[in-house]
This record gives C-alpha cells, structure tokens and sequence, in this order.
C-alpha cells in the first residue's frame, strides 16, 4: 500500500517543482526584458552615459520603490524625452507613463535587481575651488541625511556622490520651483542655499569620480 502510494505522491511532487521552475525562469525572463528597456535610457545595469540621465545602478531597493511611486502619484515632474537605445530609439516618453505601466510585484524586482548593482561613478569635469566649497556647504547641511559625502546606500535618500551634475542640477531647480515635493527636513536648507551654494555643491558631487 505504502509503495503503490509513493508513486502518484513522486509524480505531484515531479510535477510540483517543474511547474515552480517554469514560474521562476518566466518570472527571470520578465525582469531582464524590464531592465532590457531601462538600459534603452539608462545604461547597462543603471550606469548612465547621458548626463541628463540619473545612474540608478547601485541605489537602495527602497528609494527606487519610492521613486516609482513619486511618478506615479505624479509629485514628481513628467520630463519628456527620447529613448537613447534600443527599437524605439528616437521615440519619446516620460517616467510617469513607465511608471503606470509596471505593476507592484514588476517595481520589487527592478528595485532589487539595481540595488544589487554597483554604483559607476560619472566621469565629468568640475572646478576643484567651487567643489572645495560645495564640500563645506554639504558638511554643514547636507551630511545629516546623505552621509559619507552622499554616497551611503543605507540612508535610502539615492546617491549624490559622483552622480551626474546636469541631473542633479534640474533636480535642484525643480525642488526649488515646487514642481518636486521636497523632503520636510530638506526645505528650509534648500531655500537658503544661493545659486552660488548651488553650483558649489553640484560640483562637489561632481567631484567625487
């Protein structure tokens, strides 16, 4: 009885743990044609060329899910523009119809497969007075929440060190415009900083290559 029963239980549990890879391997496919259209805009595994474009490889699962969520709630600026790569190269759209168009479960595995990714630096020129300044400016106002000079993956604020300045830069001036929530704590820092400040603290990020 007990040999005639293990057949049929050998067969479900066969079955059972087929059908599991067949999940798995349909769920891996699914998340590298995700990154396949990130990489169109930016770069292999989120190391961005583009300047205008922000290197995701490297930052926390958290604050790419958050991230997400900001466009899709729409409290962040729908920027348009032209995919870089890929078969719609040329053609346009924004983050916030990318956004709308992943689902919960699509977010958690970009978020966990970037996070796992190492964060590539920008190779970009700066002034070393105005980043000398910048650095001051940050030690005093900036260091609290975007520790290690802003390259601390744990403070799940994204990554400042070495990222892109022209990014930054349009992210500074949408902040400042109201058109990007700002952070309660960020605000009255922000609001003081001259365009001065500024350019200072763009270029020491920039500087940290």
């Amino acid at each position: 009885m007990n040999a005639m029963s293990t057949k049929p239980l050998s067969a479900l549990a066969a079955i059972a743990v087929m059908s599991s890879l067949i999940i798995f391997d349909t769920a891996v496919a699914d998340v590298d044609k995700l990154v396949e259209d990130c990489a169109n805009c930016h770069g292999k595994d989120g190391a961005s060329t583009e300047s205008s474009v922000p290197i995701i490889g490297g930052i926390s699962e958290l604050f790419m899910i958050d991230t997400i969520a900001i466009y899709k709630d729409r409290d962040r600026p729908c920027i348009e523009a032209e995919y870089l790569e890929g078969p719609d190269k040329g053609s346009k759209t924004d983050m916030c119809k990318i956004a709308d168009e992943l689902s919960d479960e699509e977010i958690e595995s970009l978020a966990k497969f970037y996070a796992g990714k190492t964060f590539v630096r920008a190779k970009q020129s700066f002034d070393p007075e105005k980043a000398a300044r910048g650095q001051k400016i940050h030690d005093s106002n900036c260091e609290k929440c975007h520790e290690d000079g802003g390259s601390s993956v744990e403070d799940d604020a994204g990554i400042l060190a070495g990222q892109w300045m022209p990014y930054l830069e349009q992210t500074f001036k949408s902040y400042l415009s109201g058109e990007r929530v700002m952070p309660k704590k960020m605000k009255p820092k922000m609001e003081k900083l001259s365009d001065t400040g500024m350019e200072d603290l763009l270029h020491y990020y920039g500087s940290l290559q």
